[in-house]
């Protein structure tokens, strides 16, 4: 049984950072995706970050581009999401994704999702 479950979220202030971490387990393939996606209340779910295991670029929403940075620890199974240079609109519920195949920004595509973490920004 394929789980996520994802952690390092909390409450900073604008500017600071924040390290979500999300430990995948159970039956993998070779090449997958793997993404965090966040919402706020009122908010449709957007796609933050993915990154692919087969290769490529890592995919960034523009609103995080130079600020957030998406990576994989292969040996533990992780998914990271570094977050520096925090902004009060990055306030929401941040979840990991996996799908066994080519990533996507369309938070449908994903068979398996984390629990979700809390990230509070404040001004």
């Amino acid at each position: 049984q394929v789980q996520l479950v994802e952690s390092g979220g909390g409450s900073v202030q604008a500017g600071g950072s924040l390290r979500l971490s999300c430990v995948l387990s159970g039956y993998t393939r070779r090449t997958y995706c793997m993404a965090w996606f966040r919402q706020a209340p009122g908010n449709e779910r957007e796609a933050v970050a993915h990154i692919y295991t087969g290769g490529g670029r890592p995919y960034y929403t523009d609103s995080v581009k130079g600020r957030f940075t998406i990576s994989r620890d292969n040996a533990k199974n992780t998914l990271l999401l570094q977050m520096n240079s925090l902004k009060p609109e990055d306030t929401a519920m941040y979840y990991c994704a996996a799908v066994w195949s080519l990533c996507s920004t369309d938070w449908h595509a994903y068979n398996y999702w984390g629990q979700g973490t809390q990230v509070t920004v404040s001004s």
